[in-house]
């Protein structure tokens, strides 16, 4: 199978079903910037240090990034069409028990956190910013059709764990986690 189609050549690509649109059409860029947020991490996990003390990481990880995959299939699916692999509430609680994981072992937050540290750490807080935008565009494409509720919810909280993940791996490296006013 050739890796081109020839079939964006016109300025369309296909959504889920073979409905075609333009390629800036909002579905495009909400699911587009999903699939930069999951590239973005896959580098960020590329930047970790290849001891077994990562594993445990990188194998959540693999869960977020196939979900994340599904988030975009999801916002590439057409109101009416059914989805292949449709984001749950279990997936949100899944994200929130990451986060209370991590969280429960860092410093209490006194002030805001300037991104870097660790070459690990500042990916993700790149990875974050990425799914952030992606988030504001999946609710840019909710108030002009049905998207599941979930979707947002999902990209809402992966934000937020990768912040965690950003102070989880500073912290266990030893980096310094600058913040406003040092």
């Amino acid at each position: 199978m050739k890796i081109y189609t020839k079939s964006g050549d016109k300025g369309e690509t296909s959504l889920v079903a073979g409905v075609r649109v333009p390629k800036f059409a909002d579905r495009v860029e909400a699911y587009g910037t999903c699939d930069e947020a999951n590239s973005q991490i896959g580098l960020a996990l590329a930047l970790l240090p290849a001891t077994e003390e990562w594993k445990g990481l990188q194998n959540v990880f693999h869960v977020i990034q196939t979900k994340l995959f599904h988030v975009g299939a999801e916002l590439a699916t057409p109101e009416g069409k059914k989805v292949g692999w449709p984001i749950s509430e279990e997936d949100v609680t899944f994200l929130e028990e990451q986060i209370d994981k991590l969280d429960a072992e860092l410093p209490p937050l006194t002030n805001f956190i300037l991104p870097g540290g660790h070459p690990a750490a500042a990916a993700f807080h790149v990875s974050r910013t990425v799914v952030r935008r992606a988030e504001r565009k999946a609710v840019h494409v909710a108030q002009q059709e049905q998207v599941n509720p979930s979707v947002v919810k999902y990209l809402n909280r992966l934000s937020d764990y990768l912040f965690v993940v950003a102070r989880h791996i500073n912290k266990e490296t030893n980096a310094v986690e600058k913040t406003l006013h040092e």
